[in-house]
């Protein structure tokens, strides 16, 4: 009864121990660590199900893709004027009108930096007479532009009074003066009408 097996009833012994120690651990039931909480064990189903990050690595790493995906679409909807991809700060009626109704118009705004650059070259010539030119020509620049943003920033407050009486409009008219600086090809969204045309 306490007599030690024998050797041949080791053996068999022996090989079962060598083939279990050879089949793969069941991945659900790691050895070396104590059984999860059920609480934390359903959250780690439930994000792996939803197909949700479970390193801070992965989390990054689809966070930027996301954003190049979004990044893309934001371009092609400045390219094509797509709405529901637009920035927040072009998108509604409101900022579609105001840029229809600075694209629509020759501003003096526009034509600005084609004439800073002849002005500078005009005034860098060591000539008196073409310098008092290039100073005079900037003040009439300056004036005309002045002169055409008021002009433009009222008439602009008086049509979106008329045409969106109870959407806010704070913001619109600065937003539509900053796109008068723009150069008309260079301006994004890109515009969606032609000059002379009504919005």
């Amino acid at each position: 009864m306490f007599r030690s097996r024998s050797k041949e009833e080791k053996a068999p012994t022996g090989k079962v121990t060598a083939d279990l120690s050879k089949q793969p651990r069941d991945p659900q039931a790691p050895k070396g660590r104590p059984t999860p909480k059920r609480s934390d064990a359903q959250s780690q189903r439930r994000r792996a199900s939803s197909g949700a990050p479970l390193d801070r690595k992965e989390a990054m790493k689809r966070q930027r893709e996301a954003r190049r995906v979004d990044m893309a679409k934001q371009r092609e909807a400045l390219a094509s004027g797509d709405e529901r991809y637009l920035p927040a700060r072009d998108k509604g009626p409101v900022r579609r009108f105001v840029r229809d109704y600075v694209d629509s118009r020759f501003c003096i705004a526009e034509f600005f930096l084609p004439l800073a650059v002849i002005i500078l070259i005009l005034s860098v010539i060591q000539v008196q007479n073409i310098q008092n030119i290039s100073l005079l020509l900037w003040l009439v620049v300056i004036v005309l532009i002045v002169l055409d943003s008021i002009g433009l920033s009222i008439r602009l407050k008086k049509q979106l009074k008329e045409r969106f009486p109870d959407t806010p409009k704070r913001g619109a008219v600065a937003y539509g003066l900053m796109r008068t600086l723009q150069m008309r090809r260079l301006r994004l969204p890109k515009p969606q009408v032609k000059r002379g045309e009504r919005p």
